[in-house]
C-alpha cells in the first residue's frame, strides 16, 4: 500500500493489517503508531506491541529495548532504497510504476548478497 508522504502512519495501519498472510507476533513501530486504536487492535489480535509511547501520554508504557533495536534493520533498508534517486524524489506519476521500481530496487539490494564484489 503506497500512501502520500504526508500521510500519518496511523492511516496506513488498517490496510497493511488487512493484507493476507501469516498473523504477526510482534509489531515494531515508531512513535507514529502510538495510537489507542492501534494498541487495542494489537491486543485483540494477541500481537506484542513494541512501540515507544509519545511524550504526551500520561502513562508511559515500558518497551523491550532489545526488540525495538531490531527496527534499525528496517530503517537501514529504507535508507538503502532511498539511495535510488528515483525512489527518494518520487518521480513516478502512478502508484503502480512507483511500486514497480521499489520492487526492482529491492531485488537489486537482495542480489548484492549473492555477488562477489572483490
Amino acid at each position: 500500500m503506497i500512501t502520500g508522504g504526508e500521510v500519518s502512519d496511523v492511516k496506513g495501519y488498517d490496510p497493511i493489517m488487512a493484507e493476507p498472510g501469516p498473523e504477526p507476533k510482534v509489531l515494531l513501530g515508531d512513535k507514529g503508531y502510538d495510537a489507542d486504536a492501534i494498541l487495542e487492535d494489537l491486543e485483540h489480535r494477541g500481537v506484542a506491541a513494541v512501540i515507544p509511547p509519545k511524550r504526551t501520554r500520561k502513562v508511559q508504557r515500558p518497551i523491550d529495548g532489545h526488540l525495538y533495536a531490531l527496527r534499525n534493520l528496517v530503517e537501514r533498508c529504507f535508507s538503502k532504497l532511498k539511495h535510488s534517486r528515483r525512489l527518494a524524489t518520487r518521480y513516478d506519476k502512478t502508484a503502480d510504476s512507483y511500486l514497480g521500481f521499489i520492487l526492482i530496487a529491492s531485488a537489486r539490494l537482495w542480489v548484492r548478497h549473492f555477488v562477489n564484489r572483490t
